[in-house]
């Protein structure tokens, strides 16, 4: 009776702990009766919660944290009330695990039937598996076994365990507070503090919207101009210091001054991610305002919105933001002045599609909405006579500006241009003709799934608008498709008004991730952000969480290198390609060395990128040209970030440069680059089916010569191989052949040596008799 008081002592003194009701000392059973009191009374209340906390998947992302062993040497427990017997511990544990009351508060307590599953096992486990048990459930236990306790007096003890293993049951209210995002507003009180004009200019292509926000930029005091690419915000800033208005360029890789590096301007043209939200401005610009929408970028774009401290924040985009805009400022207390403006040139859909390249006229532009389609309409032109001028997003900005300067230039021969939807934004050109040659696209939706549907009725607007440039010398402008059978619903897309926005994105910020990783020290980064997305509360009448697909790809990619929380969301925060593997595998061994603190140097990058380089003889040497851009521009975002571990940017930024030079070459002879990638293509084709027909005898060939060469075409046009990858191919299969012909002989061999010794005993045998 004395081990049966001190085990109920002990209980209490963990009750309290756990913020459960005390148990009277003179009742050994009290603990079961507290149990099915609470259950009773509370059971309304336990299913209308759990209505309220929605989808039970939730649990499932919380991994349990593995529970360390008693680190308790002398086996307290057994010393004063004898050894446990396991077997009928076992017993009395699945007893337990089974009681509907135990499961009832278990609900209460925020364990569901998924938790409850991995909880019960865990503290079977546990407690069958481990040397010595804590004393005080060591003590309760053995009053159960003699029955001086009641099974149920196991709660507290298998709670606290649960509890160990599940941190976040602890912590879940906080954890829902960190992730509430209904009032996003609230954010930015400096913002808030202030009394803003904000000034939509509304309008489709080509229509002056920019023109005018751009004036009022100039004239003010102190100004910030937000868009949406780096070219764009390159020619603010050229823009701005040739008129004599000094303006500083920020973007994620570059940062220009228009006086000097420690005399900051007035004015600052930057990618719109990388917009202060603390220095105060006398006018704001934002351009492109319905990519609020966007489901990877959104979030920029709201945060420039609500974040700004500007007396005038003029906003520029479609006459579709216009609603959402006014619904957002609602929570704002502010008020949008609407200037509505019309296109300032003529826009015509013609009555008939091109039909053929060879209606190609000068001025045109063919837009693809896929690499492959820009390679072979490209060549066509060509073998037509035409010289073409190619842009696609993958290009450097260098090159890009390149290729429009060319196809711009009145005096060029180049005449034409093939296209994808880069077009759409942030390059001046001038061009007569929109052709779409598709009017479907791959897209991305909410989900981080890939979808392949028509292009959406503001793409459409925004690319026909190319056409009929303001003051060129194609101000008419035209529009048509490739193929006659997409006319019908070119023209249906272009008579419509641009979709309504519905929602602006959000996303997690490093602060929140932060506190979530306070409350849950054992979770990954990736796992973070999956807890963060699933438990936020969004006002989702105007706001929606952007994807994190990229995010997490990045995460997981770095989770076995050990980083600080911080950095390692940082880079996770890299503007790179996920389709481009040799920019993934760069971008692990940066991360890599600079988990060792070893600088990430010029050498280092040249090294693994095998500078110097020479002019692209294919296709192939081109895209891996762009994956090399793109590591360069990794190195340069990151040394903004962690200036001390990238000491080299300017080097790099010099190669960078020269190398946007030779990728401009390349592009200059596309048509002669697809020539080589497919007379190398035919003889690497020949060279396998020769090696085929030579193992035919020996069986038959596991991978068709022309089906191999479609594979590898495309790979190579989506990037997922690289040159050194195909060079490495192509040695396993020939080393792979010669095995497979070198163990067929032996066995051939081996089989007429068999043969042979067969006859031999036979023989034999016929002499013996």
């Amino acid at each position: 009776m004395q081990n049966s008081r001190s085990g109920v002592n002990l209980l209490n003194t963990l009750a309290r702990n756990l913020s459960l009701r005390t148990i009277p000392t003179h009742s050994p059973i009290s603990a079961s009766a507290l149990i099915a009191t609470k259950y009773v009374h509370r059971s309304s209340y336990v299913q209308a919660r759990n209505k309220k906390t929605g989808p039970q998947h939730v649990s499932t992302l919380f991994k349990p944290v593995p529970v360390p062993t008693n680190a308790d040497e002398h086996d307290v427990g057994s010393e004063m009330v004898g050894k446990l017997d396991k077997t009928e511990l076992l017993k009395i544990l699945n007893k337990f695990t089974q009681k509907r009351e135990i499961k009832g508060l278990c609900i209460e307590n925020g364990l569901d039937s998924y938790l409850q599953q991995q909880a019960f096992a865990s503290f079977r486990r546990y407690c069958i598996e481990a040397e010595n048990l804590p004393v005080d459930l060591h003590i309760t236990i053995s009053d159960i076994l003699h029955n001086a306790g009641h099974i149920d007096d196991i709660f507290p003890y298998f709670l606290r365990h649960a509890k160990t293993i599940f941190p976040h049951l602890d912590c879940m209210d906080d954890l829902k507070k960190i992730s509430d995002l209904r009032t996003p507003a609230n954010w930015y009180p400096s913002a808030r503090a202030i009394t803003r004009k904000i000034v939509f200019h509304a309008g489709p292509t080509n229509s002056g919207k920019t023109y005018h926000a751009m004036e009022r930029f100039l004239t003010a005091k102190s100004g910030v101009y937000c868009g949406p690419l780096k070219l764009l915000a390159t020619e603010v800033f050229n823009k701005s210091n040739d008129r004599g208005t000094p303006c500083d360029l920020v973007t994620g890789e570059e940062r220009k001054y228009g006086i000097s590096e420690n005399t900051p301007a007035d004015h600052v043209a930057c990618t719109v991610e990388m917009t202060s939200v603390n220095t105060p401005y006398e006018v704001a610009v934002i351009d492109e305002i319905q990519q609020l929408r966007d489901p990877q970028r959104g979030w920029a774009w709201t945060r420039a919105f609500l974040g700004l401290i500007a007396d005038e924040v003029h906003v520029c985009g479609e006459s579709g933001a216009l609603e959402l805009l006014q619904k957002i400022c609602e929570t704002t207390n502010e008020t949008v002045e609407v200037h509505n403006y019309d296109r300032l040139t003529e826009l015509t859909i013609e009555d008939s599609a091109l039909g053929s390249l060879d209606n190609v006229q000068p001025g045109d532009c063919i837009v693809c909405f896929s690499k492959n389609d820009i390679y072979s309409v490209s060549r066509e032109i060509e073998a037509r006579g035409k010289e073409v001028a190619v842009i696609y997003g993958g290009l450097p900005p260098g090159t890009k500006l390149a290729q429009a300067a060319k196809f711009n230039d009145p005096d060029n021969s180049c005449k034409v241009m093939v296209a994808t939807d880069a077009i759409g934004m942030g390059l001046n050109l001038s061009i007569r003709r929109i052709i779409f040659y598709s009017i479907i696209k791959p897209s991305m939706n909410e989900k981080g799934e890939k979808e392949i549907d028509t292009i959406s009725i503001s793409a459409a607007l925004q690319i026909a608008g190319r056409a009929g440039r303001y003051r060129t010398q194609w101000e008419h402008g035209y529009v048509t498709t490739f193929r006659s059978e997409d006319l019908q619903t070119l023209r249906k897309l272009l008579s419509q008004k641009p979709e309504p926005l519905k929602q602006a994105g959000l996303h997690p910020t490093a602060d929140q991730i932060e506190l979530y990783a306070y409350h849950l020290p054992k979770s990954t980064l990736s796992n973070l952000m999956d807890i963060f997305v699933n438990l936020c509360t969004v006002d989702d009448s105007l706001y929606f969480m952007c994807n994190i697909e990229d995010f997490k790809f990045l995460a997981e990619m770095i989770e076995h290198v050990p980083l600080p929380l911080r950095a390692r969301y940082v880079f996770c925060c890299s503007p790179i390609n996920k389709k481009m593997p040799f920019v993934c595998s760069m971008f692990l061994k940066i991360a890599r060395q600079y988990s060792r603190n070893e600088p990430i140097t010029f050498d280092f990058i040249t090294r693994n990128c095998g500078w110097p380089f020479a002019l692209p003889k294919t296709i192939i040497d081109l895209m891996h040209l762009e994956s090399v851009f793109d590591v360069m521009d990794l190195y340069l975002w990151l040394s903004y970030r962690f200036m001390d571990l990238f000491p080299d940017a300017m080097s790099v930024r010099i190669a960078q440069k020269e190398l946007d030079d030779i990728i401009q070459q390349g592009v200059f002879q596309i048509t002669r680059l697809l020539k080589n990638t497919e007379a190398s293509q035919s003889a690497a084709d020949g060279d396998m089916s020769y090696s085929i027909r030579r193992s035919t005898q020996l069986r038959e060939p596991r991978v068709p010569s022309s089906s191999r060469g479609r594979l590898t075409e495309r790979l190579l046009a989506q990037g997922l191989l690289t040159p050194g990858m195909l060079s490495e191919l192509r040695k396993e299969w020939d080393a792979q052949q010669q095995s497979l012909e070198q163990s067929t002989t032996l066995k051939s061999l081996n089989d007429d040596d068999d043969d042979g010794s067969n006859a031999y005993k036979k023989m034999r045998r016929k002499r013996r008799k």
